[in-house]
């Protein structure tokens, strides 16, 4: 059996090498590798793992900030049939053992300034003298294993396959239309499919050039676009927030860019336009853990004239929004959205592939999501199908009264969640939180609502706090949101 026939997503990038070998691939840290030197710093990494009886099947964690040793790691497991299982260094010690745990590693590699933290994961997961031979193997073809964020409750380990994930890049190219000419500035945490697939491996993939940083920080970010001439880079709602706030923003060299995209949540409207006004088109991408996560896209060309939209389904995705007994809802309506994709995970690890608890209904994969489209497929996500609140028997989407608080002079963010309501069932309540040195006119605000939403979807309650609880993407994690509002109303 060839290497192209069992290890197609190493092959692919052993292509790019041979035909550019001496472009430049990667920029971090200081450092620079060329096509050629990324590939044989993955090949030199197969090796030390298979020397050390690591491979097929078997699950490898990875604990690092971004770097090239890091993306080598993934083409090596590519090479040796091996899982890459990113490791989410924002989590607390036992979340990580639990992980490491429920994916079986047989080994943890780290970068040094996680040394201590991987330390403490190997001896809670019993990695110092593990027996790789008791460990599970993962099903031929799997390469990626990604723990979800957990914004609606336990992570879950998302498989993804090697012919799965260069479907991902496929897609990601066309709509993108990425070449070796383009100049990726990459800052997003690459344990996430994000940070990973939208961008980084497409681009790296045809040829391109990534400048990776370890770490995102908006002055480097900024610095970066003027310096490096980026032609594009990955961002997420909180990541734009940031680059806003920035003091270099107002005078920042944005020249170079072609566009930016974004994705992870839905994205405010406000961040969407501040770019625009700087004459830099913002695409999007929506997608998830599970779903590869290429899966609907706003391209650089209609982000534009589609500020609002996610877009259409990438090239070879089946989309159907879907009411509550799985049928297609009407053009306008609101449903669930249900994808098919050849890019989607294989499954969820240690748990079954249909079923209860798959995630999958007669082949489709049912997101949580909810969106609406028009006759043309333009979609428009609103929110996760466990966020939206039904009061008084009328539904409300959180996006709605988000969207109209994050334009509202001295607030940084917006997240509502819903809370019980005796009369009411619940009742939506809006958190802000505010710019650094300015006051929110709450007021204000309120008349805002008065003129913009129908009254049964006013939020009963605003409330001012410090921050809000987030994933390592900056998404807000509605349940610990909502916890912590019941727990503050709560008699002592």
């Amino acid at each position: 059996m060839t290497v192209a026939s069992r290890a197609p997503l190493y092959q692919r990038f052993a292509d790019t090498a041979a035909r550019t070998p001496q472009a430049l691939a990667l920029q971090a840290g200081g450092q620079s590798l060329s096509h050629h030197q990324l590939l044989a710093l993955a090949d030199d990494q197969a090796a030390r793992w298979r020397a050390r009886g690591l491979g097929a099947g078997q699950c490898i964690g990875w604990l690092g900030h971004n770097s090239p040793a890091m993306l080598a790691g993934l083409l090596a497991c590519a090479k040796l049939g091996a899982v890459f299982v990113p490791l989410n260094w924002r989590l607390a010690p036992a979340e990580l053992v639990a992980i490491a745990d429920h994916a079986g590693l047989v080994a943890l590699e780290h970068t040094p300034e996680l040394a201590d933290l991987a330390a403490q994961v190997r001896a809670g997961a019993g990695l110092v003298a593990a027996d790789a031979s008791v460990q599970a193997p993962a099903t031929p073809g799997d390469v990626l294993l990604v723990y979800t964020s957990g914004t609606t409750g336990e992570p879950k380990g998302a498989l993804h396959t090697q012919h799965g994930m260069l479907a991902n890049i496929d897609m990601a190219v066309a709509v993108q239309g990425l070449t070796a000419a383009d100049r990726v500035l990459a800052v997003l945490p690459l344990f996430h499919v994000g940070g990973l697939c939208i961008q980084v491996l497409p681009a790296l993939a045809v040829g391109a050039a990534v400048h990776l940083h370890a770490r995102f920080d908006p002055g480097a970010w900024l610095a970066d676009v003027a310096a490096w001439r980026p032609s594009t880079s990955l961002l997420v709602p909180a990541v734009m927030q940031a680059i806003l706030a920035h003091l270099g923003w107002p005078a920042a060299d944005l020249s170079a860019l072609r566009f930016l995209n974004s994705g992870s949540s839905i994205v405010p409207v406000a961040l969407i336009a501040a770019f625009h006004a700087r004459g830099v088109p913002m695409a999007q991408v929506y997608g998830s853990t599970e779903t590869g996560p290429f899966s609907i896209a706003l391209a650089p060309g209609e982000a534009l004239a589609r500020v609002g939209s996610t877009g259409r389904p990438a090239p070879g995705v089946q989309l159907r929004l879907a009411a509550a007994d799985g049928t297609p809802v009407a053009p306008g309506a609101v449903g669930e959205i249900w994808l098919r994709a050849p890019n989607l995970m294989r499954g969820y690890h240690r748990l079954p592939d249909t079923g209860p608890g798959s995630g999958f209904i007669d082949g489709w994969y049912a997101t949580g999501d909810l969106a609406c489209a028009d006759a043309d497929g333009w979609v428009t996500v609103v929110g996760r199908s466990k966020d939206m609140l039904i009061s008084g028997g009328e539904n409300i989407y959180p996006a709605e009264i988000e969207n109209i608080a994050a334009t509202w002079p001295g607030v940084a963010e917006a997240a509502v969640v819903g809370l019980p309501d005796a009369r009411w069932g619940e009742v939506p309540v809006l958190v802000l939180v505010t710019q650094p040195g300015m006051a929110v006119d709450l007021p204000g605000l309120q008349a805002q609502f008065d003129q913009r939403l129908a009254r049964f979807k006013h939020p009963r309650r605003m409330l001012l706090l410090d921050a809000v609880p987030r994933t390592a993407l900056g998404k807000v994690q509605k349940a610990a949101l909502r916890a912590l509002l019941q727990a503050q109303q709560s008699p002592a």
